[in-house]
């Protein structure tokens, strides 16, 4: 790991000597994310040297927390629940209707499905949606692949419109674009793990059906939800939904599987929104490729919520490789217009700046 270029100590982790060597009681933050029984020991060694150093760690079982924050941690991240209400988020509901994805204080993410919207095969600049509703456009997905918006982007049936407003002027989008009642056909989850059933219990807080597709009978919680079966058996497909479905949910805890089943779901429905999780990183695009519409790894999610404890900021995570936060407005770009700030030009911009004065 040291020729990597990673910053590196060697050490036992239930051995407090190790943390005294490295002064944890001087560090910003403690972070441990091996299984909860490890976690749990890591918690109460650091505490032995350091009471005051804040500790973040992930736990697999709800039960786990409380003894977690017995042992000393200050926050306890459930990556499955939260990957699951994550996942659940970037469901749309087969409507035009715009999504709240995230908040930044009083700033409203949502997205909004083109499709059976009265804006498609309009331009941005056509559009006219800051005149009509006060909505801003930030960008445009199209099948994985986000754009920053441009007046001369045309609006295709399968793009996916990113929105920044209020909440009021999100509504007023939906009051006259969302023209049709959304899809009251069950969401399709393929695997009944921790983020699959965290994701059915979001759907159903949204008022929303779901079926979830399960191999092992032994995670079988409630037989008039779940279809008991291998996802890649189209019979089992069919009889939890995958013919009429809005969005199809790829949960399981392979990357492998859920590369096989995205490919296998988008032939099967062209037109339904997937949405798969990622363990590793690096089959984040291959799930795109694959046919994903959005994709979501714990590594980026748990990052995102890290840093936002860490710096008691708020980094909204759009998807993986993409975010959208606040900054003070730097003194070179005071008294200039955005036009003049040419942001969004700059050979160094990679992420999503939401100007914190400006909004």
């Amino acid at each position: 790991m040291h020729d990597l270029g990673v910053k590196v100590v060697r050490g036992d982790l239930d051995n407090p000597e190790t943390y005294r060597r490295v002064h944890v009681e001087q560090a910003a933050l403690v972070v441990t994310t091996a299984n909860d029984r490890l976690n749990t020991n890591v918690a109460f060694t650091v505490r032995e040297v350091s009471e005051t150093v804040p500790i973040i760690a992930t736990a697999n079982a709800a039960a786990s927390v409380d003894i977690l924050e017995l042992a000393g941690c200050n926050h306890v991240l459930q990556l499955g629940e939260m990957m699951g209400q994550a996942l659940v988020q970037r469901v749309t509901g087969g409507d035009a209707r715009a999504h709240m994805i995230g908040r930044l204080n009083g700033l409203v993410i949502a997205e909004a499905t083109a499709r059976n919207s009265p804006l498609i095969g309009q331009t941005l600049a056509e559009s006219r949606l800051r005149d009509r509703v006060g909505v801003t456009v930030l960008g445009v997905w199209e099948r994985g692949q986000f754009q920053l918006a441009r007046p001369t982007m045309r609006i295709e049936p399968g793009t996916v419109l990113v929105l920044a407003g209020s909440e009021q002027q999100i509504e007023q989008y939906n009051a006259l674009f969302c023209m049709e009642p959304p899809n009251k056909e069950p969401v399709v989850i393929i695997g009944g793990g921790r983020v699959g059933r965290a994701a059915g219990r979001a759907l159903a807080a949204r008022g929303m059906d779901y079926r979830i597709v399960e191999l092992l009978s032994e995670r079988v919680r409630d037989p008039a939800k779940y279809v008991l079966g291998d996802a890649a058996d189209l019979e089992v497909l069919v009889a939890a939904g995958i013919r009429k479905t809005p969005a199809v949910l790829v949960t399981t805890h392979d990357d492998d599987t859920n590369i096989y089943l995205t490919i296998y779901c988008r032939r099967l429905r062209p037109d339904a929104q997937i949405i798969s999780r990622a363990r590793l990183e690096r089959n984040v695009a291959t799930l795109h490729r694959a046919g994903a519409d959005f994709v979501l790894s714990y590594a980026s999610m748990s990052a995102s919520t890290i840093m936002n404890l860490l710096n008691c900021d708020s980094i909204l995570m759009v998807t993986e490789g993409l975010d959208v936060f606040e900054v003070e407005v730097p003194e070179s770009l005071v008294g200039k217009s955005i036009a003049e700030a040419k942001i969004r030009g700059s050979p160094t911009a990679r992420l999503l700046p939401w100007n914190k004065t400006v909004s």
